[in-house]
């Protein structure tokens, strides 16, 4: 895996909610083009959704990063999200394509690819991660409630 340096640059964000953990772009390597927005979310709920995910759509999942502290994950997903993005608890980011590519040799410590562009589709789709991060909420608040 490599570890990239964070330089996103960002136009707009939406956030839905108020979030209980930290979240959006900052602290997480860059996408590996400028066609796509970044959905940001806790992590556990994005580790929850990234397996419904694997288990739903089979390997459909785009990339997906890690911060440096494991707080929060970000999904990359197709432009134009953003617009639309509605989903409590996440914030979804519009990138504005400045400087978004990988350099060939890692540039900082801490966050990395969870699921590496190379190894996965271009980007997830944004009805099925609302989804799966619908159902890991729900997971979430079933087993808190069990505990």
């Amino acid at each position: 895996m490599r570890v990239v340096e964070a330089r996103m640059t960002t136009s707009r964000s939406r956030d839905s909610s108020e979030l209980t953990e930290p979240a959006g772009p900052a602290g997480l390597p860059e996408p590996p083009s400028a066609d796509c927005d970044v959905v940001t979310v806790p992590a556990r709920q994005g580790l929850e959704a990234v397996d419904i995910l694997r288990r739903a759509v089979g390997d459909a999942v785009g990339p997906v990063l890690h911060d440096d502290g494991c707080d929060t994950l970000g999904f990359l997903v197709p432009p134009g999200t953003a617009a639309a993005w509605d989903v409590p608890g996440s914030v979804c980011t519009e990138t504005d394509g400045c400087g978004l590519t990988l350099p060939p040799e890692p540039s900082g410590a801490g966050a990395d690819w969870l699921l590496p562009p190379e190894k996965v589709e271009p980007a997830t789709d944004p009805e099925a991660l609302r989804e799966a991060l619908d159902e890991a909420q729900r997971t979430i608040e079933a087993a808190d409630g069990c505990a």
